[in-house]
């Protein structure tokens, strides 16, 4: 990889058909192998960051984190160093290794656990303390990348929206996208919410926590209501990471009638969830759904969907 061919912008726009339903997608999970999708948007601004070269990345997450794959390959573009932490981190794995932890070991990364005693919301501010003590001259990352300066790349994804949207003389049209901490939706919708001649609505639905931890995620980085997307709840409660028939089958159902490969942990619960409603309300106006990669953490979970329903396959 290298930074003169890494492109981060203009992810092309597809049309396809789903279950009889004409929408536009767009294509951010053709923006790198290792390094697209949501999280290349939101970690673009640290890409711009010449202080990086040669420096330290820390983050934290699970050990298949979309984010872990994402930050080894920013490190390996700014030949800088990645320390990741996770809370487990299974001796299977670590003797097989596979999907994005495969992948992120190849490009460099240092994956390390945290100690047992440091849970949930006391994570962040421990590895804070850390690198104030230990290394100050470090970048740490929020899990997810839900910090401001990720509005910088979601900011260019917007304007690559608008000017679509433009190129196709669209007036208004509905985005659509699954949120874990709900970082891209919110930046978003706070970029596309004043422009003058397109009418954009983000919609989105929480594929961790519940509706009401999204619109925590989402104050935590504006108190402007204007800048929220529009949740729509889904009908169940999916806990994130187990397995759910109906996710499998609407993950083999795209593949087949689109043949454009998901993300099995986030998408099939947003076109599950937003799609079905979403097609009831105004009929005239244009869905775009917005594929944020994260695929390559797909040959963990099939295998783990073939082992649960093997009658699928």
């Amino acid at each position: 990889m290298s930074l003169n061919s890494l492109i981060l912008q203009h992810s092309p726009v597809e049309a396809i058909e789903f279950n009889g339903q004409g929408l536009w997608l767009k294509r951010d999970d053709l923006l790198d192998r290792y390094f697209s999708g949501n999280k290349a948007r939101k970690f673009a601004y640290f890409l711009q960051q010449a202080e990086l070269e040669g420096g330290k990345l820390i983050g934290y997450g699970s050990a298949q984190a979309n984010t872990l794959l994402s930050l080894a390959a920013l490190a390996k573009l700014k030949q800088a160093s990645l320390d990741f932490y996770v809370q487990h981190l299974p001796q299977f794995l670590v003797d097989h290794p596979s999907g994005n932890y495969q992948h992120a070991l190849a490009l460099g990364a240092n994956i390390k656990c945290l100690p047992e005693t440091i849970k949930g919301e006391q994570i962040e501010p421990y590895l804070r303390e850390w690198q104030q003590h230990h290394e100050p001259a470090s970048v740490l990352i929020s899990e997810g990348g839900r910090m401001a300066e990720a509005r910088y790349g979601v900011a260019q994804l917007a304007q690559e929206i608008q000017q679509w949207c433009e190129q196709q003389g669209l007036s208004r049209l509905n985005l659509v996208l699954p949120s874990g901490t709900g970082t891209t939706a919110l930046f978003l919708q706070q970029c596309l919410r004043d422009q003058p001649s397109i009418a954009i609505q983000v919609f989105t639905c929480p594929c961790v926590g519940s509706p009401d931890y999204l619109v925590q995620q989402f104050r935590s980085l504006s108190q402007d209501q204007r800048d929220f997307p529009y949740i729509v709840t889904p009908k169940k409660k999916y806990h994130f990471g187990k397995l759910y028939r109906p996710c499998i089958e609407v993950w083999q159902q795209l593949l087949q009638q689109t043949q454009v490969e998901f993300d099995l942990l986030y998408d099939p619960i947003a076109w599950l969830t937003i799609m079905p409603w979403l097609t009831q309300q105004d009929a005239t106006t244009p869905i775009m759904y917005l594929h944020q990669g994260g695929v390559l953490g797909n040959e963990t979970m099939l295998g783990r969907y073939r082992r649960k329903y093997p009658d699928l396959f």
